[in-house]
């Protein structure tokens, strides 16, 4: 019998990537012969991170990882799915909050555009951490070291330091 490689797309506003989207990388990179890390913009969020930079960390955190491949998108996500030639939409699950509304994408996905979707749960230590959260926590001077990649929170405490333009932030030091 003839394998048909699997192509999963992983998409996300990752701004910034946590650990837990780490963790379902990773497992993801196990399960498919091909992995889309697709970096979108959520219009409904304000941007901390642009696009290029968010794939430019991305790929150096997966650059150990052959079949994954990172790129940013602009569109539907259904419609970069299909651009992209994906079998299946990759997508973590923390908690019980998540799913109710990923049920419903899933669904909606199906629907529209016939895209089947896979769900990985994160694992127990990541199932609480969420971008929104760690860019809140940080701005406000907490210490998000243990929930980003070290690289992230260097370059996420240097961006806080610098100043975010558009934000009028007090940042604490």
């Amino acid at each position: 019998m003839d394998h048909k490689e699997v192509t999963a797309i992983f998409p996300g506003s990752f701004d910034p990537i946590t650990n837990g989207h780490l963790d379902v990388i990773q497992r993801g990179n196990k399960l498919f012969d091909k992995l889309i890390i697709a970096v979108g913009q959520n219009p409904d969020k304000e941007e901390f991170f642009t696009p290029d930079e968010r794939v430019k960390m991305i790929r150096e955190l997966t650059s150990d990882m052959p079949r994954v491949v990172v790129e940013s998108y602009s569109c539907l996500t259904v419609k970069f799915a299909e651009q992209m030639k994906a079998d299946v939409m990759l997508r973590g699950m923390r908690n019980l909050t998540d799913v109710s509304y990923e049920f419903q994408l899933a669904m909606t996905n199906r629907t529209v555009a016939g895209i089947e979707t896979v769900f990985v749960m994160t694992s127990e230590e990541f199932g609480y951490v969420n971008s929104t959260m760690v860019r809140q926590l940080a701005l406000l001077g907490g210490d998000v070291s243990k929930l980003i990649p070290e690289s992230v929170y260097h370059r996420l405490r240097k961006k806080i330091k610098k100043g975010i333009p558009g934000m009028d932030l007090d940042i604490p030091e």
